[in-house]
């Protein structure tokens, strides 16, 4: 199997805070309609955040769903509506050669809160620990949900990759094909993080929780009067596969994955290295053997804290400060942060560009922060180009850990 096989993606399922579908996420970036609302968790009362509002019994018997997780829900959602789209023979389909590869930022936080929240309503009588928290917390329960629930026995793994765990997920989804290990590899990325009220409560008090009286505004990238994360939770899945095989069953072919990159800071637990990224972004437009200007829009990670999203704005004029024909955008705008299923949800958002030539716009940006200045940066309106042939997607996490895909439409 040679390394250098082309794949392409022929289906994508997900759930996020504004659509349930691809197309319904697509309309919603457009018409800039924010999925952001308030909730209530543990501790901390009402907080912004991203909900889902998918049908979680479309896909998952009652008793499946009570055993299982919230990210194993999504997870089986997302894999689901992603065949669906591919347009896979189920019938004809080897379940020992279909690969389910899942990035998430955490996993079993919420169970265990969840039981050490009812364990000490009874005094701490550990006989209440419900005995599924084994299954429900190890780290590769959203693949492995996904497994079970359609039947599937190819290899299934989660990657830990913080929140550039969507990117991380699909690049391992490629390598697997390319190596001939799967012939169908389900890949993407989870997050149920809204369910954690230890998550709302560290990123408080690092003084990152955005606040904002009108939850659609609260996440504001780049805006002068940004104040943190949004969290969110959400999904998407991508049904990849080898060209060869696409063709040979003549599959809908949305894209083409044409290079990536990963690579760590070794420099800060939390804030971002722009060097680093920016070489990790280099690495993946040289993997894609294009130069930078040829990239038509530049989907950013910045996730609305005041440091962060300044260090990605001076990778990207490293790298696309010569080029006048890129354009750039932010999804986390309209969603919050969905931690391990960001940098999924994100490349899927812009891939509706490929056909209708339009850039969804970063929302939210009342006052240009001058430090997040960039040309073409796309804001509050979207922007229609004559054509859009190639998209790169961003995502960066804690512990410095880097991501870029570079995605084509697919030339046949």
């Amino acid at each position: 199997m040679s390394h250098s096989e082309r794949v392409v993606i022929t289906g994508v399922g997900l759930t996020a805070p504004n659509g349930s579908s691809l197309e319904e996420f697509r309309r919603a970036l457009l018409a800039g309609v924010s999925g952001v609302t308030t909730m209530e968790t543990r501790f901390m009362g009402q907080v912004a955040a991203g909900v889902c509002c998918h049908d979680e019994l479309r896909h998952q018997s009652r008793k499946d769903r009570r055993r299982g997780t919230r990210a194993g829900a999504i997870a089986v959602y997302c894999a689901e509506e992603a065949l669906g789209k591919a347009a896979i023979d189920r019938e004809r389909l080897d379940p020992a050669r279909v690969g389910v590869f899942i990035g998430i930022t955490e996993h079993g936080t919420v169970e265990t809160e969840n039981e050490i929240d009812l364990i000490r309503q009874y005094d701490y009588d550990t006989r209440y620990w419900s005995h599924h928290h084994n299954p429900r917390t190890v780290a590769n329960n959203p693949a492995g949900e996904v497994t079970i629930c359609l039947g599937l026995q190819g290899p299934h793994y989660t990657i830990g990759a913080a929140c550039a765990a969507g990117n991380a997920g699909l690049i391992q989804g490629v390598q697997m094909l390319r190596l001939g290990e799967v012939d169908v590899a389900l890949a993407g990325g989870v997050s149920e993080s809204i369910h954690s009220f230890g998550i709302f409560a560290s990123f408080a008090s690092q003084n990152a929780l955005a606040t904002h009286d009108d939850p659609t505004e609260a996440c504001r990238p780049f805006d002068k009067a940004r104040n943190g994360v949004v969290v969110a939770e959400g999904g998407c899945l991508y049904v990849l596969e080898r060209l060869s095989d696409a063709v040979r069953r003549k599959a809908p072919i949305v894209a083409e994955v044409i290079g990536y990159a990963m690579n760590s800071d070794a420099s800060d637990s939390v804030l971002p290295n722009p060097e680093r990224i920016a070489e990790c972004i280099q690495l993946a437009l040289g993997r894609s053997e294009i130069e930078a200007c040829d990239v038509d829009i530049v989907s950013t990670h910045a996730t609305a804290t005041e440091l962060g999203d300044q260090q990605e704005v001076s990778a990207l004029r490293r790298v696309f400060g010569d080029c006048s024909d890129v354009y750039v955008n932010n999804t986390k705008s309209f969603i919050g942060h969905a931690m391990g299923a960001a940098g999924a949800l994100e490349l899927a958002g812009n891939l509706g560009s490929f056909d209708d030539g339009i850039v969804h716009p970063t929302i939210n940006v009342t006052e240009l922060d001058p430090d997040c200045a960039l040309r073409n940066l796309v804001i509050n309106e979207p922007r229609t180009l004559d054509r859009v042939d190639c998209i790169l997607n961003n995502s960066f996490g804690m512990l410095g850990t880097n991501s870029a895909v570079v995605v084509r439409r697919y030339r046949g």
